[in-house]
């Protein structure tokens, strides 16, 4: 059998499907979807505890690979996901297929794609349904014209599942490692709600402002550090290498070297000596604090102390209240029914303590004492004075719904106005700093240039 290799999607979910045996002797099957094979068997394992069945079989649904013929036309290859390959062998026998070969993926290295596809997937199904066409065909449509291979084969999954009567929220949440948690919840929520158009325009929207957000904060932050760091090596290259070999020139004719030239000569030869033990507290230390930032404890202090940093800390703050207010308007439909989209809304804001203390502090008042939204919110400690203003002004007017909207559009305008203004400062800070780092190093060099050995005739 020939290796196959198949890449889809970076942290797909998996699909199990198992058959079990009941204590009355009854056989009974049944699919589940979960991170992994083992998490998946290990939940499998803990439903047969509970229920007492024996588990007879696990298959996970996997990509195979086929060669068929129809007729005399010239043999043609594709890709399936099945269970089996007897699944796979039947199905196409059944389209009248003659089947010549069906082998596995040896390995499914998962690549998911870029969040500019799936923002452009959920804002053209937007822009046709605005059109009135059937949902139906709208994913007719992308499912042929998608580019994104895993896009386009998870849509096809959906389709699929979706004509043969799945829940489409449970269908979509099956996919949220390919659209994103929140994402696969709004477009699942879409397909069973009265009101589709207008929940998947806010995601789009919601989409577009998270990834210009991203982008414009990659300007802001990441370019700048990326240019710091390769301003460093370039010096550091100067100081360890190039600058020692003139200098100790000087030094072999026993020429008195100035005092920055001196200095900088120690100090590379401190580098050359040390470097093991440089390079070490230069690597080590970062790679540490990133493994903790991204664990559960550390993003939660990482993202509280965002919000309070100066200048950029403002500016997370508002944005994470944006989309907060930006959700939390698309769900909701009456103060009886405020929870669970303050909950998503929540959990939709990216910032890991704004989400704990709505989950937290918020929700658990609202719902074992009865107090109102706002005094909630104020409880969480997360919003800004001018948040709880406008929501206590909507919820004494009964038009939250609008006050959420229209908090969104203003914090909207304020955080793009604000860092354009951020990103040119830093711009302009960067910019200094090269300035002073060029003009330091023009200093030396032009010390050097103006030492003059001694004349061997005043010995």
């Amino acid at each position: 059998m020939p290796a196959f290799l198949i890449l889809t999607g970076w942290k797909f979910m998996v699909e199990l499907r198992f058959s079990a045996i009941k204590p009355n002797g009854q056989s009974i099957t049944g699919n589940l979807t979960a991170s992994s094979a083992s998490d998946g068997k290990r939940k499998i394992q803990q439903l047969a505890e509970k229920h007492q069945l024996k588990i007879d079989k696990i298959d996970k649904k996997s990509t195979y690979f086929y060669k068929v013929r129809k007729g005399t036309e010239p043999p043609s290859k594709g890709e399936q996901k099945a269970f089996t390959e007897d699944e796979v062998r039947k199905a196409l026998s059944k389209l009248g297929y003659d089947v010549l070969s069906v082998n596995k993926a040896l390995f499914e290295l998962n690549f998911a794609p870029p969040q500019n596809e799936v923002v452009s997937y959920v804002k053209i199904s937007t822009e046709l349904m605005e059109q009135k066409l059937p949902y139906s065909e709208i994913m007719n449509l992308l499912t042929n014209d998608l580019e994104n291979k895993t896009l386009r084969e998870t849509l096809k999954q959906i389709n699929n599942d979706l004509k043969q009567g799945a829940d489409s929220q449970a269908t979509f949440l099956k996919y949220e490692s390919v659209f994103g948690k929140f994402t696969a919840y709004m477009l699942g929520l879409a397909s069973k709600s009265g009101n589709m158009t207008e929940i998947y325009r806010a995601t789009s929207k919601f989409l577009e402002r998270q990834m210009e957000f991203r982008k414009s904060m990659r300007s802001a932050l990441i370019t700048p550090m990326i240019t710091l760091f390769v301003l460093f090596l370039a010096v550091l290259f100067y100081v360890a290498y190039i600058f020692p070999e003139t200098a100790r020139m000087f030094k072999k004719f026993d020429i008195e070297l100035p005092p920055m030239t001196a200095f900088t000569l120690a100090f590379s030869d401190f580098l050359v000596a040390n470097w093991i033990v440089i390079a070490f507290l230069c690597i080590v230390p970062p790679i540490i604090f990133w493994r903790w930032a991204v664990s559960k404890s550390g993003k939660l202090i990482v993202d509280r102390y965002m919000l309070k940093l100066p200048i950029i800390g403002s500016l997370v703050h508002k944005t994470t209240i944006e989309v907060f207010c930006r959700v939390f308007y698309t769900l909701y439909t009456g103060s009886a029914e405020s929870i669970e989209p303050i909950r998503i809304a929540a959990e939709a804001s990216g910032n890991a303590y704004f989400e704990k203390q709505i989950k937290e502090v918020a929700i658990p008042l609202m719902i074992k004492k009865g107090i109102g939204v706002t005094d909630a919110f104020t409880a969480s400690g997360v919003f800004t004075e001018t948040a709880l203003s406008r929501f206590h002004s909507g919820e004494e007017s009964g038009t939250i719904k609008n006050t959420a909207k229209q908090l969104a559009d203003y914090y909207e305008s304020e955080t793009v106005f604000r860092l354009k203004n951020i990103i040119e400062l830093i711009q302009v800070g960067i910019a200094m700093i090269i300035m002073i780092v060029m003009i330091a190093l023009t200093l030396v060099s032009a010390e050097t240039a103006v030492i003059s050995p001694k004349n061997p005739m005043l010995k």
